[in-house]
């Protein structure tokens, strides 16, 4: 039996809070993740069992989040200085925050997608398979993936930087697009450093600060 699909996050709260806040989000064991226009019905609910199922608010496909990824969430309310009209200038700000942080600590040109999305129709299916507004790039491959949610209260920010490959999110898909797999290909936390998350985290609690600082542990 398939779990119930809930949502992310508590976003009717989110939208009342009045600072600036950033999240650490760790999820208590691995979950699926659709998109705000996603259905269920491409998942296959034999392969998924019981792993449970969220719906986020916001672009992007299908995600398989785990403990172990580097979860990093931004709400930026109206009137705080950082928040902007332009979709893509929101985050293209949260790209360079964590390019500013990696560029000290991994090995390779770190670069921050300034155009528009770019990929295959069919492979937006599940993230990380193409190129969107403030994604980061590692000499050319993905590492963080950048997700946004607007509302008249505030701006959401959604990145992760995965500990494992995102090709292990297509077993629990119905179909998989011809091309899909190479599409996936993009760095993990261990291919890039052996900086420990902490010192990632704390970096990034610093960069265009201040915010408010919140650890979310995301229960299954």
């Amino acid at each position: 039996m398939t779990s119930p699909l809930t949502e992310l996050y508590d976003y009717d709260s989110l939208r009342r809070e009045p600072e600036a806040t950033l999240y650490v989000v760790r999820p208590d064991r691995a979950t699926l993740v659709l998109g705000s226009a996603q259905s269920s019905d491409i998942l296959n609910a034999h392969r998924v069992g019981d792993i449970p199922l969220r719906r986020r608010r916001g672009g992007g496909g299908l995600v398989l989040v785990q403990p172990d990824d580097l979860w990093i969430d931004w709400w930026i309310p109206a009137g705080d200085h950082r928040w902007r009209s332009d979709v893509h200038a929101s985050s293209r700000m949260a790209g360079r925050r964590w390019a500013d942080v990696l560029d000290g600590v991994v090995r390779g040109e770190v670069t921050v997608h300034d155009g528009p999305l770019e990929g295959d129709p069919a492979y937006r299916l599940v993230c990380f398979a193409g190129r969107g507004p403030g994604e980061v790039f590692v000499d050319g491959v993905k590492a963080v993936g950048v997700t946004q949610w607007r509302v008249r209260e505030g701006i959401f920010v959604s990145t992760v930087m995965h500990a494992h490959p995102s090709t292990d999110v297509l077993r629990y898909l119905e179909e998989v697009p011809d091309g899909l797999q190479r599409a996936l290909d993009h760095h993990v936390l261990s291919s890039l450093t052996d900086v420990d998350r902490e010192t990632v985290i704390e970096a990034l609690r610093n960069a265009d600060g201040p915010w408010q600082y919140r650890a979310n542990q995301l229960h299954a």
